[in-house]
């Protein structure tokens, strides 16, 4: 069955142009021309996964991600966004977006992109059920839901990736390439800095309360989960 992607875009000439594109591509295109709609047709057709432009009338596409993950789904979503300030992108991925491309885009980006968001979900489908513990730090599969010191925190698609890459890991340093291979599964160029922003939002959710750090800075080299022990 071919997966089903929903794009939402108040901009014929990009939402034409991806319809066009990833058809190619074999995926079944669903497409809304605003939040309203995209987000009704979001809710009533279970796509595999949304594409969603933040800057539409009415219903923004930061509310109808919103809405989206209040709903309880976990469908991977790509925002399409012509804002490149690092307090937009975070806003989005605080809403529960799973990646971001800044517009003017390059077609074959958004292909991979696409590839990647879809294959991850493909694996969370194959994941096992249980809990990986580390310390007084624990991530339940089943749920998605991590818990600290008793303290129950919920993780949006990418922040749950990114943390159980870790505890799969621990102790091991992870070089910053690796991750962003094993996550998001392209490559990004060398300037971005979505690998921090993620870090950075975890630690946020893993310190609450004043706990101590568990996700630790290698410099010049990426990331390790270790205690102040080791």
């Amino acid at each position: 069955m071919r997966p089903r992607i929903l794009v939402v875009d108040d901009d014929e000439k990009i939402t034409s142009l991806l319809r066009r594109s990833l058809a190619f591509e074999g995926y079944e295109i669903m497409t809304a021309n605003d939040g309203l709609s995209g987000l009704k047709t979001m809710l009533t057709s279970e796509p595999d996964m949304v594409v969603l432009d933040v800057m539409m009338p009415n219903v923004d596409g930061w509310e109808v991600c919103r809405r989206i993950r209040e709903s309880g789904s976990t469908v991977p979503i790509l925002m399409l966004t012509a804002k490149d300030e690092i307090k937009d992108r975070v806003k989005g991925l605080d809403m529960g977006a799973d990646d971001y491309l800044v517009k003017p885009f390059a077609l074959e980006e958004l292909l991979a992109r696409v590839r990647a968001l879809l294959r991850r979900k493909s694996d969370k489908a194959d994941t096992g059920a249980g809990r990986l513990v580390f310390e007084d730090l624990v991530l339940d599969i089943d749920s998605r839901e991590a818990i600290r010191s008793g303290r129950a925190f919920d993780l949006t698609s990418k922040e749950f990736d990114l943390l159980h890459l870790f505890m799969q890991n621990p102790r091991r340093v992870l070089a910053r390439e690796t991750i962003m291979e094993k996550i998001w599964g392209y490559d990004y160029s060398g300037e971005s800095n979505v690998l921090e922003v993620y870090i950075a939002m975890l630690r946020q959710k893993t310190e609450e309360g004043g706990a101590k750090r568990l996700i630790q800075t290698v410099r010049g080299t990426g990331y390790v989960l270790k205690g102040e022990n080791g």
